[in-house]
């Protein structure tokens, strides 16, 4: 092997990888836990060319279960210098694209509230735990069954900054409730939404301002269930539809909120 060659195959690796170096700066993996008996995996996501600790944000999934859309979105929070961990409410595989499936496990969640908050509560812990996030400073984000898990979250006191809602199903907090820990709270919501009432909206908006909440609703003109994500369109389900309109000014929203929270 001569000198040149030997010499153009070297900086040919350094080119290489310099270039994976560049391109794996996000890393991604899987994390195994419990939630007593049920056997979960969560997924976490981060920079490693970031330096020192962060803030650090939960993901909480459709009712489609853990895939590769919340898998996305860790990655793309991590891009932005948090650490993410998308959380699985469901059990370890869980993950489906038939609608028929998808209630019957979520309605096994939502049938027990404390159950519900208990398992929300053991995947932000995998984000406490992690030695890159910075304590203080914690939110949590979800789309439709995970934009109520994460306001069941704020119900049940978890020490977040703020959460955001993406075409979630907006539950009810209990009468009794009053905001203690100075959480706010971000709606992203469809006009065109068919699964949730003008009345119930009425309804969610009054129980948040007598329980004190810092809260604030985006509505996006046209917008129908489901809006964030590009997959929408191929579950054939009637009212469920992606908008990329809505996607980027939604998600807009929610680097100026958490800019806001983690100032």
């Amino acid at each position: 092997m001569n000198y040149y060659y030997r010499l153009g195959l070297f900086l040919l690796m350094i080119v290489c990888g310099w270039s994976s170096l560049v391109e794996a700066r996000v890393q991604i993996t899987t994390i195994p836990y419990n939630h007593g008996e049920v056997a979960l995996e969560g997924v976490v996501a981060w920079d490693d060319a970031i330096k020192g600790k962060r803030p650090g944000i939960l993901v909480v999934h459709e009712w489609w279960g853990l895939n590769e859309y919340v898998r996305e979105r860790a990655e793309q929070l991590a891009a932005l210098g948090y650490v993410a961990v998308a959380v699985d409410m469901y059990g370890k595989g869980k993950v489906t694209t038939h609608p028929d499936d998808a209630r019957q496990w979520m309605q096994q969640i939502t049938a027990n509230v404390e159950m519900w908050q208990a398992r929300a509560r053991e995947g932000l812990g995998l984000l406490q735990a992690n030695p890159l996030v910075d304590q203080t400073r914690l939110a949590a984000i979800g789309y439709c069954f995970g934009g109520a898990t994460v306001l069941q979250m704020v119900y049940d006191g978890a020490p977040v900054k703020g959460v955001v809602s993406f075409h979630g199903s907006l539950p009810l907090p209990s009468a009794s409730l009053s905001n203690k820990n100075s959480v706010k709270i971000l709606i992203a919501h469809g006009e065109a939404d068919p699964f949730l009432s003008q009345d119930h909206i009425t309804k969610f908006k009054r129980a948040l301002d007598e329980a004190g909440f810092d809260w604030h609703m985006v509505i996006f003109g046209g917008a129908q269930h489901g809006f964030t994500n590009p997959s929408a369109n191929q579950y054939g389900m009637e009212g469920v539809q992606y908008q990329e309109q809505a996607n980027r000014r939604s998600w807009g929203y929610m680097k100026l909120f958490f800019d806001e929270i983690f100032r």
